[in-house]
């Protein structure tokens, strides 16, 4: 593990040297950290619509929804609305990608959520429209710097 790179972390979010100490006796979270910071030069997740019916929101199929490794939304890579009933269900896909970096495992094979739909059930369920996305990690490209 590399001592500098995880006080550089707790310096970014904030942590006094008490948080510091206590972060580094959780060996999961220093190697996640690691990690990740590894991977975060190479990789970003994609969320890719691939089905769009009557969205409020306006999202269209082929359109791309660009996080970082760490699951923050690259803003200047996203349409400029998104809806927040589909945004929401991407944190686990998220948190599956980043489990399986952290562990040092190819971060595409994983089993759950590859596609996530919003929360809205459609105009057949009594609700409005529905749309579904395909999340994956894509190659990092130097535009997508933070």
């Amino acid at each position: 593990m590399k001592p500098n790179l995880i006080r550089r972390f707790g310096e970014r979010v904030g942590y006094d040297e008490t948080e510091l100490e206590s972060f580094r006796a959780g060996g999961h979270r220093t190697r996640h950290v690691n990690r990740l910071v590894g991977a975060s030069s190479l990789y970003s997740i994609q969320a890719e619509v691939v089905r769009s019916l009557h969205c409020n929101s306006g999202h269209v199929k082929r359109q791309k929804l660009l996080m970082d490794i760490d699951g923050n939304i690259i803003t200047r890579q996203c349409p400029k609305r998104m809806c927040i009933y589909l945004v929401s269900q991407l944190a686990i896909a998220v948190a599956l990608i980043n489990e399986r970096l952290s562990e040092g495992h190819d971060p595409q094979d994983f089993h759950f959520m590859r596609q996530v739909r919003c929360l809205d059930a459609g105009v057949e369920c009594l609700g409005y429209g529905e749309v579904m996305v395909r999340v994956h990690v894509v190659a990092r490209e130097k535009s997508h710097v933070n």
